[in-house]
């Protein structure tokens, strides 16, 4: 089983906001949403959006190209749920954001 990957520090996602990080090579998008942090490939998979660039909603990431939305806690997309983008595991340790990617 693949190991937890520092991401960022917790104090650099506030509740709301949305951020790209690179985890072990792999381009991942962090959200905060009230307090608990998701993880989910940054790619869109309409054509390719970063959704760590869009807006967040509540759980839903309004991607930034072309305003698809993607539910991060469970990766469905909000129009039609057997649309996924991945997601991944994630830890809150010594106010450090940890994800598994592998």
């Amino acid at each position: 089983m693949a190991e937890f990957v520092r991401a960022l520090a917790l104090a650099e996602l506030s509740p709301g906001q949305c951020v790209e990080v690179s985890v072990a090579g792999k381009a991942v998008a962090l959200y905060n949403v009230g307090g608990t942090v998701y993880a989910t490939s940054n790619t869109c998979i309409h054509r390719g959006g970063p959704l760590g660039q869009g807006s967040l909603d509540g759980p839903a990431v309004l991607c930034p190209w072309h305003a698809w939305s993607w539910d991060v806690t469970t990766g469905e997309n909000t129009a039609n749920p057997e649309l996924r983008i991945a997601t991944y595991p994630v830890k809150v340790e010594d106010g450090q954001v940890l994800v598994q990617v592998g």
